[in-house]
């Protein structure tokens, strides 16, 4: 668990599929940026896009995404000097990730934090996914 201001908490980063299925979670400190879990969230995977906010937008994560010869659906920063284009059309599939969240919100011990553990929080996120994907 993170330490931040107002106490511990914890981030949960998901990656999901075009139909906001679960497929890989991680867990960091409240206070650790998104983007230090990026590329953790499509190792192995095969995908033609990826669609993500603001907070993704870096240039090595861009190139990773390069490299697997997939498209980027990304918004540049605001405060990114040479702003890039991106598919403003295809990133409102973004909330399929708010979709998921909102899901595993139905799980009291997900949303209000009972587990003090990231093992047992990570375990209870797990076998929530299996009950999502098996709808």
């Amino acid at each position: 668990m993170g330490r931040s201001r107002g106490g511990f908490s914890t981030k949960i980063h998901a990656s999901v599929d075009a139909l906001d299925n679960p497929l890989r979670f991680l867990l960091t400190g409240g206070q650790r940026h998104d983007i230090t879990q990026a590329a953790d969230l499509i190792a192995n995977f095969d995908f033609e896009r990826v669609i993500a906010d603001r907070s993704y937008d870096s240039d090595d994560f861009l190139q990773k995404i390069i490299e697997k010869e997939a498209e980027a659906v990304i918004p540049p920063r605001k405060n990114r000097k040479e702003q890039r284009e991106y598919d403003r059309h295809l990133y409102k599939e973004r909330h399929l990730i708010e979709c998921f969240f909102n899901k595993i919100k139905h799980y009291r011990r997900i949303f209000s934090r009972f587990e003090k553990l990231d093992k047992r929080l990570l375990g209870f996120l797990c076998f929530a996914s299996t009950l999502i994907w098996l709808r």
